[in-house]
C-alpha cells in the first residue's frame, strides 16, 4: 500500500526539490504580503492608538503583534496561489516539467509534491487560527472597543450587552458566569410604553431568581416628572433567559473550533438560530483546505510549451481563477449569513466548485 502510494509521487529528490520550492516562494510572498499590508494599516490606526493618554510605543507593537496573526490567516491562501504560479512557471521555463513528463509522470503526478506541502501548509493553518488568531481577534475586538485603553484581565466574562424585554432595554455593562449561575453587573433598565421612554431603572448587581432577575441597590429616574426614587431589592426582566445576557455576542472570529462549536450547542438547546454561525465553523476548516486548491488552479502555469507571452498568459489565467475562488468564497459566505444558502454548502461549495474546475482544466493541458 505505501509502496503504491509513493510511486504516485516522482522521485523522493524531485518531490523534495519542488515541496521546498513551493514552500520557500509561499512563505516569502507572505512575509511581503504582511509587511506591506501592516505597513498600510499601521498608518491609519496609529494615530487612534496614541490618541489615548499614555499609549506609547509599546502600545503600537502590541497592536501590531495582534493583528499580524489576522493579516497571516487572510492571505496565507494567496500566498500559496502565487507560491504555486511561481514555482510552476520556474519548472516550466526551465523545462523541468517537460523532463518529469518525459519520463511517464502524468500532470497529477508532477503536482503531487506541491498538492501534499499544500496539505502541509493547511494542517499548519487551521492550528495557527485555532490557537493564535482566534484569541489575537478576540484581545484586539475588546482594546477597539475601549479605544486602546488598557484592558483588564480576561476572566471570560462578557461586557455591554444588550437584551430586549417586551417594549423595554436592558443594558448590563459586564455579565459573569453562565446559566443560573450567571451574574450582571452595572444594570440600565429603560423602560418604555410604545416608542416613548417612561422611566430608567438602575442597578448595580443582579442574579437569576426565578424566571426573572433579582436587582439589589436599584433607582428608578421618572422622565414625566425627573425625580429619582430609591426602589432598592426589585426584579427585572421576567421571561429573560440567562442565555440571551451570556451568548448575546458570539463573534465566530473570535472563538476557537471547539469554543465556537460549544457556543453553537449552547444556542440550539436555547432555541436560537445558529445557520451563520454553522457556516462559520465549517469554514474554519474549509478556509485553511484552500491551500491545497491552491496548486490545482494554478498548475495552468506550468504545463505547456514555455514560448514568450504564452507562459504569462497562463500565469494570468491560473491568477484569475484563485481571484475569482476568494470571491465566490466570500460571495457563498454572505449568502450563508443571510440564509439564502445552507451552512454547509456556504463554506464547502465554493471549494468543490473550483476543484472540478482546477481538475477539468488540468485534465484539459494533460489532452
Amino acid at each position: 500500500m505505501i509502496h503504491t502510494i509513493t510511486d504516485f509521487f516522482p522521485s523522493r529528490t524531485a518531490s523534495l526539490y519542488m515541496a521546498q520550492m513551493f514552500l520557500v516562494r509561499t512563505f516569502a510572498f507572505l512575509l511581503g504580503l504582511v509587511l506591506i499590508l501592516q505597513t498600510l494599516d499601521l498608518l491609519s490606526e496609529s494615530g487612534r492608538i496614541l490618541a489615548y493618554p499614555g499609549n506609547g510605543e509599546a502600545e503600537v507593537w502590541r497592536y501590531v503583534g495582534l493583528r499580524v496573526p489576522q493579516i497571516i490567516s487572510t492571505f496565507l491562501p494567496f500566498s500559496a496561489l502565487l507560491g504555486t504560479i511561481i514555482t510552476l512557471s520556474t519548472l516550466n521555463q526551465n523545462s523541468e516539467v517537460i523532463a518529469m513528463k518525459a519520463s511517464g509522470l502524468s500532470a497529477h503526478q508532477v503536482l503531487a509534491p506541491l498538492l501534499l506541502a499544500g496539505l502541509g501548509v493547511a494542517i499548519v493553518s487551521f492550528a495557527f487560527n485555532d490557537r493564535i488568531v482566534s484569541r489575537a481577534s478576540a484581545t484586539l475586538n475588546a482594546w477597539k472597543a475601549v479605544e486602546y485603553a488598557p484592558l483588564a484581565p480576561d476572566r471570560g466574562d462578557r461586557s455591554n450587552v444588550w437584551v430586549r424585554e417586551g417594549q423595554h432595554l436592558i443594558h448590563a455593562q459586564q455579565i459573569s458566569g453562565r446559566g443560573d449561575a450567571a451574574r450582571l453587573t452595572g444594570i440600565t433598565v429603560y423602560e418604555r410604553e410604545g416608542a416613548a421612554l417612561v422611566s430608567v431603572l438602575r442597578a448595580k448587581t443582579g442574579a437569576r431568581e426565578g424566571d426573572g432577575w433579582r436587582v439589589q441597590g436599584a433607582d428608578r429616574f421618572d422622565v414625566a416628572s425627573g425625580k429619582l426614587t430609591p426602589v432598592g431589592t426589585t426584579i427585572i426582566g421576567r421571561g429573560v433567559r440567562p442565555d440571551q445576557f451570556t451568548l448575546s455576542n458570539v463573534d465566530a472570529d473570535s472563538m476557537s473550533f471547539g469554543e465556537l462549536s460549544t457556543a453553537i450547542s449552547d444556542l440550539n438547546a436555547a432555541g436560537r438560530p445558529t445557520k451563520a454561525l454553522e457556516g462559520a465553523l465549517w469554514h474554519k476548516l474549509s478556509g485553511p483546505l484552500s491551500a491545497v486548491l491552491m496548486p490545482l488552479l494554478g498548475a495552468i502555469a506550468g504545463f505547456g510549451i514555455a514560448r514568450s507571452g504564452k507562459l504569462f498568459i497562463r500565469a494570468v489565467i491560473g491568477m484569475g481563477l484563485g481571484f475569482l475562488y476568494f470571491v465566490a468564497d466570500n460571495f457563498a459566505l454572505a449568502m450563508g449569513n443571510l440564509g439564502a444558502y445552507p451552512p454547509f454548502l456556504a463554506a464547502w461549495a465554493p471549494f468543490l466548485l473550483f476543484a472540478m474546475i482546477g481538475e477539468a482544466v488540468l485534465l484539459k493541458t494533460e489532452e
